[in-house]
């Protein structure tokens, strides 16, 4: 119960927040143009994004090698810690990148009128929809089903391994887009901005 209010909690920060950046621009530009605030931002930008996707990453590895074991206290001990460190670690991460991100991309101007910023903010929101459609209500099935385990069974039971092997492709499939996301923020392409996109 307390995992899931501070993932709610750090999802309702964050959706306030871009929300603030839209309806509010000319406050939030006003609030981000201060040029000690740049440096700040870049460094905590670097650090958070870097992090989380380093996270992500060892994370999915981590529960792929617990399930290749077929060790039941190895799977449960994994899944229990990319549990925990979702909640208390990722979730603040992801805060602190997409405000640290925002304030940089409008340093430099419009951030959908950047053709490289742009595609990084859409995949980085494409990452987060894939984890909170499919990621965040896996987890509590497996939260359930593990609840319901008889610590005398040697072995889990076929429909939890089936929903750990189905939160390792839901994780391959966030952690693909941030890997982009990441390289479009390094080389910083010339390519056709997001507002192009709908036109």
């Amino acid at each position: 119960m307390k995992t899931k209010r501070v993932l709610i909690g750090s999802l309702t920060v964050m959706g306030g927040m871009i929300a603030f950046a839209v309806f509010f621009r000319a406050e939030f530009v006003a609030l981000l143009n201060r040029p000690a605030l740049y440096l700040h931002a870049r460094f905590v930008h670097i650090a958070a994004v870097t992090l989380f996707f380093a996270n992500a990453a060892t994370g999915m590895l981590w529960e792929a090698r617990s399930l290749a074991s077929g060790r039941k206290d190895v799977i449960l001990h994994t899944y229990g810690t990319v549990a925990w460190l979702d909640a208390r670690f990722s979730s603040p991460l992801v805060i602190l990148s997409v405000v640290a991100g925002l304030t940089l991309g409008y340093t430099i101007g419009d951030p959908w009128r950047i053709g490289w910023l742009s595609a990084g903010f859409a995949l980085f929101m494409l990452s987060g929809v894939i984890w909170v459609a499919g990621d965040i209500p896996t987890q509590y099935k497996v939260k359930r089903l593990m609840d319901a385990l008889d610590p005398a069974d040697r072995a889990l039971p076929d429909e939890l391994l089936r929903l750990l092997r189905l939160r390792s492709l839901i994780g391959l499939a966030g952690v693909v887009p941030l890997a982009v996301a990441f390289a479009l923020m390094v080389y910083k392409p010339d390519i056709p901005a997001a507002a192009a996109w709908f036109r």
